[in-house]
């Protein structure tokens, strides 16, 4: 018998969970119930596999793509909105004092007046089911294929957009993943990646949700990405 799981919810799971269930029911978890508390609590069947960490095997990329495909495959339509709060996170705070940081700071603020903020407001002509919570631990593998969990944060998005922000976790930096895995908008491609990287630098500044998860120094790493993100060019190999 298959085992359940249950979880609280922002109450915006359920629903995706309903439709992904109706249009590819082997991808994600099946929904089982909604309990109406506060918060929501769903309960849905468990998933075989194990999260995927590290660095990848071919094997595990080409199922990981193949989940991805398979989500953006699945028609869905809603309000759009674009992401640049998340990079606002970082320019309206105060620079910070590290040397590094500081310079990553004071470029990503000169990046509000490049084109890339203009673009990325502009919604995309390509709209796509995003799961929007890339951490690669919630994509599980069992041998053969992935699928995937956690979608209290999906919403429409845009295939560069989810593939930027896969990108830019820290999860995924020495899994093997790059851009030429993946068939989408460079120019596009290379803009959400400087935003989801600002944000990155966010979380990562002292007193900032990610600091202490993170071992010393991974501020300043995260501040040199940026800095090469901002100075490259598309296509962007790394």
């Amino acid at each position: 018998m298959t085992g359940l799981f249950t979880k609280v919810c922002n109450g915006h799971e359920w629903p995706v969970l309903q439709h992904i269930h109706r249009h590819d029911p082997d991808l994600r978890p099946r929904p089982v119930s909604l309990e109406a508390a506060d918060p929501p609590v769903v309960t849905m069947t468990v998933l075989p596999g194990t999260p995927l960490s590290g660095r990848l095997s071919p094997p595990q990329i080409d199922a990981l793509l193949e989940a991805i495909n398979r989500l953006w495959a699945i028609p869905f339509d809603g309000p759009w909105r674009d992401d640049l709060g998340f990079a606002r996170r970082l320019t309206c705070l105060p620079r910070p004092a590290g040397p590094l940081t500081g310079e990553a700071h004071d470029a990503a603020r000169r990046w509000w007046h490049g084109p890339d903020p203009v673009l990325l407001q502009q919604k995309p002509t390509v709209t796509v089911l995003g799961h929007r919570d890339p951490n690669l631990a919630n994509c599980l593998w069992d041998g053969s294929r992935v699928r995937i969990v956690d979608f209290e944060d999906s919403c429409l998005s845009d295939p560069a957009n989810e593939v930027a922000i896969l990108l830019e976790h820290l999860s995924a930096r020495d899994s093997g993943l790059h851009p030429g895995l993946f068939d989408v908008d460079p120019v596009r491609l290379l803009a959400a990646r400087r935003l989801w990287a600002m944000f990155w630098l966010w979380l990562l500044l002292p007193g900032g949700p990610s600091e202490r998860r993170n071992p010393p120094g991974t501020a300043d790493l995260q501040a040199q990405r940026l800095l090469r993100l901002l100075a490259a060019t598309p296509p962007t190999p790394w």
